[in-house]
């Protein structure tokens, strides 16, 4: 059994966004990438996809440079290209292009030896969407600290 060790979450993502559909995809590293990412030296913040020629690229990520790393190390913003089969790939690029949904990644995460990456097919929220999740979050905060503060 593959065991999942999540490395980064995009956490602006699920505030920005509605997430209609979650996919899995390999991802393209060169040199001492992977190296960095295990050190857990990767950023999501403000990354996309695009689809291009028939394949799909994740724009935006940061990894930094391995810091034993030399001539091996690559630029940290390039465009690195995500694995997935034909069929996945042209359905999301229907989606995009018809419907007007974003490819946003969500999460990096190691399953086995592999790293993975988790892309969602994602609908942009109002302002009043996020002011509505703040607010929820916020009450399920109060009401967690205040059994805490009860039990005590």
């Amino acid at each position: 059994m593959n065991e999942l060790k999540t490395i980064a979450n995009n956490k602006k993502a699920r505030h920005d966004y509605f997430i209609e559909e979650s996919f899995e995809a390999g991802i393209e590293l060169c040199g001492t990438e992977v190296k960095s990412i295990r050190s857990g030296r990767v950023n999501l913040k403000d990354s996309w996809c695009s689809i291009e020629k028939g394949e799909i690229f994740v724009n935006g990520m940061h990894i930094s440079p391995y810091e034993h790393g030399n001539i091996f190390n690559r630029d940290p913003m390039r465009v690195r290209r995500l694995l997935m089969h034909k069929k996945e790939i042209n359905r999301l690029y229907g989606a995009v292009k018809q419907t007007g949904y974003s490819l946003i990644p969500i999460s990096l995460y190691f399953k086995g030896s592999r790293v993975k990456m988790q892309i969602g097919l994602c609908r942009g929220k109002k302002l009043y969407d996020k002011r509505e999740d703040m607010a929820k979050r916020t009450a399920k905060r109060d009401i967690e600290r205040a059994l805490k503060e009860q039990g005590r």
